[in-house]
């Protein structure tokens, strides 16, 4: 294949797009909007039936992206569940090095990209989950467990949602 000087390359990256993505259609939105306001309402509830704060602001960030975008890669659950869990498991290491503190929770949150990004599991707002660890030294096994619960509770109501709105999620597990 050849290419003129006004044609791109095969390997040429795509353009941007010129303007903001397209609003999305009603359905979608209201059963987005809905999905994720079920998703943190449940965390709310079982968190206190346990008696534990299972909502936390970076699951409210996961759950915007399971509902709002459910095809990126970082919306599946693959992403969702492992990036939470590796980096509060981030988060404890450099507690344990660090202690407490700001200094330790921004190299925890910067860590925590880089760990996820070589489990290929990149998953942003699970970044901050380190900084919360990092800053709030919480119970090991306990946290971990309610993190785990929490976000597989995100990516059943997101299976939920998305089964309502007649798309598909995820677009693979694991």
């Amino acid at each position: 294949m050849t290419t003129t000087p006004d044609s791109p390359s095969p390997a040429a990256p795509p353009r941007p797009r010129p303007g903001p993505p397209p609003r999305p259609r009603p359905r979608v939105l209201l059963v987005g909007t809905g999905a994720a306001v079920t998703a943190l309402l449940l965390l709310v509830s079982v968190g206190t039936l346990l008696h534990q704060p299972l909502l936390i602001p970076p699951l409210a960030a996961s759950m915007a992206l399971v509902a709002g975008a459910p095809d990126l890669p970082l919306s599946q659950p693959r992403s969702v569940v492992g990036g939470q869990l590796l980096s509060a498991l981030t988060g404890f290491a450099v507690l344990a090095v660090a202690g407490p503190g700001l200094w330790g929770a921004a190299v925890a949150g910067g860590l925590a990209l880089g760990v996820m990004m070589c489990a290929r599991t990149p998953h942003s707002p699970a970044a901050a989950t380190a900084v919360i660890v990092a800053l709030q030294s919480p119970p090991f096994w306990s946290f971990l467990g309610l993190l785990a619960l929490a976000s597989l509770i995100l990516v059943a109501v997101g299976l939920a949602g998305a089964r309502a709105a007649g798309r598909t999620y995820p677009a693979y597990w694991f």
